[in-house]
């Protein structure tokens, strides 16, 4: 690993009812936490040709109404690595609604999960690491803990407009 930051794409999947598809990571850095699909950004890419073919790749499910929502600001020391995570918000436009698991070695099964829920996970893992305790939840891949870290008051909602 060079230097310089490298750069992730995280894809934020919104379905009617406020739930976001979400992983379980293996065989990388970050193997056991839960994420959103995503990986990453290729010389010459548009942020939303990165979003959408990560997400095709990953789950077999084509977006559309891509937007930018957040970076955020990764350091991984542990693994080595640091990276700016750069958050797109889509929705589904293809006929298939349900993700299949493309890659199993990276992401044994895909799920809808409520993001209210993402955001509890989130900031007890945030606030378990405060005091080094161990956090009894879901441990999210640290880009996740560090979108609310960084943005307290993200509201998903209200940052994607349909």
């Amino acid at each position: 690993m060079g230097s310089r930051p490298q750069i992730g794409v995280a894809v934020i999947i919104l379905d009617s009812q406020g739930r976001v598809i979400m992983g379980q990571r293996q065989g990388s850095h970050g193997a056991g936490t839960w994420a959103l699909p995503g990986g990453h950004f290729d010389y010459g890419e548009s942020f939303d040709s990165c979003a959408k073919r990560e997400v095709l790749e990953e789950t077999g499910l084509e977006i559309g109404q891509v937007q930018l929502l957040a970076t955020t600001n990764d350091y991984m020391p542990e693994a080595g690595r640091h990276y700016v995570t750069v958050f797109m918000g889509a929705t589904i436009v293809g006929e298939n609604k349900e993700p299949i698991a493309m890659e199993p070695e990276k992401c044994a099964k895909w799920q809808w999960i409520q993001w209210s829920e993402v955001a509890q996970w989130a900031k007890g893992q945030a606030e378990a690491e405060k005091v080094s305790e161990p956090w009894e939840g879901k441990y999210l891949f640290l880009p996740i803990v560090n979108l609310f870290r960084q943005f307290s008051d993200f509201d998903l909602i209200a940052a994607y407009r349909l």
